[in-house]
């Protein structure tokens, strides 16, 4: 099986739906592609994604994922990198916001939509964040 996903939203939720996809779809070995752009940026920028925002009003969310044991975000993206989710970073949106790979966790690539739509192509799950 391939997942494709566009990450394009930034806050936590976002950041849980992203990843709890994408490493369920690698334990079971599927390849996994993730295409991260505009605020989905902050997924994977190195202080970015452990300083995300919770939409107003759901801070008892928080409690909620510790007695759930839900891994923080930081620990989800190492994650998914150890489990070798494909992660992609939009050079058009790191163009704009003049971002460097240096400013991402380690282990990304960086590319364009033809990347992604290059991996994405034969996908059998395709999703948007």
């Amino acid at each position: 099986m391939k997942v494709a996903i566009i990450a394009s939203n930034g806050g936590m939720f976002d950041a849980y739906k992203v990843f709890n996809i994408a490493t369920a779809a690698a334990a079971t070995d599927a390849e996994v592609g993730i295409f991260f752009t505009f605020e989905g940026l902050n997924l994977i920028h190195k202080e970015g994604h452990k300083n995300l925002p919770m939409p107003k009003g759901t801070e008892h969310f928080q409690e909620g994922f510790k007695k759930a044991n839900v891994p923080p975000v930081e620990e989800l993206v190492a994650m998914a990198s150890e489990m070798g989710v494909k992660m992609i970073a939009c050079q058009m949106t790191m163009d704009v916001m003049s971002l460097e790979k240096e400013h991402f966790v380690e282990g990304i690539d960086v590319g364009g939509a033809v990347t992604f739509l290059s991996f994405a192509k034969d996908a059998d799950v395709t999703l948007t964040f």
